[in-house]
């Protein structure tokens, strides 16, 4: 699959993993679609750091959970660069804490974002990303409710790579460890860091580019036969 005039787009590419995604995948060739909830300056940072480096972007907004800000996402991507030929989805929210003490709103959000976000998202792509394409879902490595949305996002995964196969539209999922995101360090102590740390057996935290580079060979070329599989990226750790 050559990346010459191909179209990526990239949900919740404004910051962390998915910013990184997205610099990776116009470095690779891709016109990039970074789409944004609400961090609109930060979106545009991601578009002015991949033009400066000679790639073309546009930042569009729209919140995943809707699915005609799904739709109207790919109208956009249509509109500027053509048809799609990649989807990442990623965008999601992480709210920590025990079961028992998830509140209500915290709970319906992440479904709405991680789950409903992401259904949308392989909804409209098998309907739009062009024969031969991929559609690239994240999943995780964490636990809680949000690792139980990842967990119905997986089973998609495979089930609409069974179903796209026979359009050669490959459907995988890259599921991080912990990953050196400021969403990350920003919710947990130091001491737990560190503690996190200690169990990963490549001894560091990941970097959001170690996800791109995976997300990268799924989107490229060299990731044509594989379908229909969870890449757990996390230095080891269970």
């Amino acid at each position: 699959m050559s990346t010459e005039t191909r179209t990526a787009i990239v949900t919740g590419a404004a910051r962390g993993i998915g910013a990184a995604i997205a610099k990776r995948l116009a470095a690779d060739g891709f016109q990039t679609v970074v789409n944004y909830a609400s961090s609109a300056a930060a979106a545009q940072a991601v578009v002015a750091a991949i033009e400066q480096a000679g790639g073309r972007a546009a930042a569009v907004a729209g919140d995943v959970a809707e699915a005609s800000a799904v739709k109207s996402l790919f109208d956009r991507a249509e509109a500027v660069f053509g048809p799609v030929d990649v989807l990442v989805n990623n965008a999601g929210v992480l709210r920590l804490g025990p079961l028992a003490e998830v509140s209500d709103d915290d709970y319906q959000r992440q479904i709405a974002v991680n789950l409903t976000g992401a259904f949308n998202g392989m909804r409209e792509g098998a309907r739009r990303v062009r024969d031969g394409g991929r559609i690239i879902n994240l999943s995780t490595s964490v636990v809680g409710v949000y690792a139980a949305t990842k967990a119905a996002v997986e089973a998609m995964t495979h089930v609409l790579a069974k179903e796209l196969g026979p359009r050669r539209v490959a459907v995988n999922a890259v599921a991080p460890g912990p990953i050196a995101t400021e969403m990350f360090l920003t919710s947990r102590s130091e001491e737990a860091v560190r503690q996190i740390v200690k169990d990963i057996p490549l001894g560091r935290l990941g970097e959001p580019d170690d996800i791109a580079r995976v997300v990268s060979f799924l989107a490229g070329p060299d990731g044509g036969w594989v379908n229909g599989q969870v890449i757990r990226t996390n230095g080891g750790r269970n």
